[in-house]
């Protein structure tokens, strides 16, 4: 992009501030302006009752592509649980209810898994994540999907991250040993879900033009 050229502006369809960061550093795009729902002032919130976290992020891609009519990212991830048929799943950001906290859901997860053995306990992330280059004339999305393996400890440990971070063991460590909650930002951005899918989705989009 020559000196004199506007940077090209691209919707990231999340109002949390932890997503945001996460996904400025990942993606890497050093000459577009990333602007999230509430700095363009979008109030408006989709339906999201897709069964599938690619099908949620493509529903948000839309919604929030047609609303702004600029080229839109859109994710949506969330824990499978073994122990649970793959739950909480879609409904991980609401598992223990629509207002719930972070701290709500590890508490409802772990009461659910209680007494289980550490075998029992396997768990991914998953993070799908939707591009939409002009959502308005409709095309083609582009998807990346990444997954990050591991296990639910049997307690909280650790303060950062955020989500189910300080009871999500990757599959690294064993029984007992650091949950992501433990690690820094940058060893969770070398290995998480998110980072993987936005590694590859940065490097497609810098492929065109971004």
């Amino acid at each position: 992009m020559s000196a004199r050229e506007a940077p090209r502006t691209l919707v990231l369809a999340t109002r949390s501030h932890h997503k945001r960061a996460e996904l400025v550093a990942l993606l890497d795009l050093p000459h577009t302006r990333l602007l999230t729902l509430d700095e363009l002032g979008v109030a408006d919130e989709p339906v999201e009752d897709g069964h599938t976290f690619r099908a949620n992020a493509l529903l948000k891609a839309r919604f929030y592509g047609r609303l702004t009519g600029l080229p839109t990212l859109a994710d949506d991830s969330g824990l499978e649980v073994e122990a649970l048929d793959g739950g909480p799943g879609v409904r991980t950001r609401r598992y223990a209810g629509e207002q719930a906290t972070d701290e709500d859901n590890n508490r409802k997860l772990l009461a659910a898994l209680a007494g289980l053995p550490a075998a029992r306990r396997g768990a991914r992330y998953v993070c799908s994540l939707v591009f939409l280059a002009d959502p308005l004339s409709g095309g083609p999305p582009l998807a990346r999907t990444a997954t990050f393996s591991g296990r639910i400890a049997d307690a909280p440990r650790g303060t950062g991250g955020f989500g189910y971070d300080p009871i999500f063991e990757p599959a690294t460590e064993a029984p007992g040993g650091r949950t992501v909650g433990l690690f820094s930002a940058a060893e969770k951005n070398a290995v998480s879900h998110r980072a993987k899918a936005a590694r590859a989705m940065g490097e497609a989009l810098r492929a065109a033009g971004y």
